[in-house]
């Protein structure tokens, strides 16, 4: 059988799945190193002078909100006190751990070249991934009720 010739000015459709999704890892990766930059500096200087931001959300309401012992939290892990990071905001902590290890993946899909199903076999935009704004922001709010209510 011979090779079907292509009308002139015919161009492939554009890069696979996997050069998508090496292009998403190289933005995640910028993502978080912006976020971790801004993080690093809020940290760097509530350590070294004490003054943190004001949380807007305190201010208006009262209430902790998610993101409320962030800074506090970083300037623990800076001096290396884990323990008091937890306690500054559990939440985030794991949070922060969970991105670290994102971050991991998406460098490890950049060294390769390629990307890869998170589990074997498994399609990358399970339910999960369509929907991670909406049961974040679900979670936080819970987390938010559970600490200003329950006092956790």
């Amino acid at each position: 059988m011979a090779p079907r010739h292509q009308p002139a000015g015919w161009r492939p459709a554009g890069p696979g799945p996997a050069h998508r999704r090496v292009g998403r890892a190289r933005a995640g990766l910028a993502a978080v190193a912006g976020f971790a930059g801004v993080g690093l500096a809020l940290s760097l200087a509530f350590g070294a002078t004490g003054i943190g931001l004001p949380c807007p959300f305190l201010a208006l309401t009262g209430w902790r909100c998610p993101l409320c012992g962030g800074t506090r939290m970083g300037a623990a892990l800076l001096r290396g006190d884990p323990v008091a990071a937890f306690a500054a905001n559990p939440a985030l902590l794991i949070v922060l751990v969970l991105v670290g290890l994102r971050t991991l993946g998406w460098a490890a899909e950049l060294i390769r070249g390629r990307a890869s199903a998170p589990w074997p076999g498994r399609d990358a935009r399970g339910w999960l991934a369509r929907h991670w704004l909406p049961v974040g922001l679900a979670l936080a709010t819970g987390y938010a009720v559970a600490r200003n209510v329950v006092g956790f």
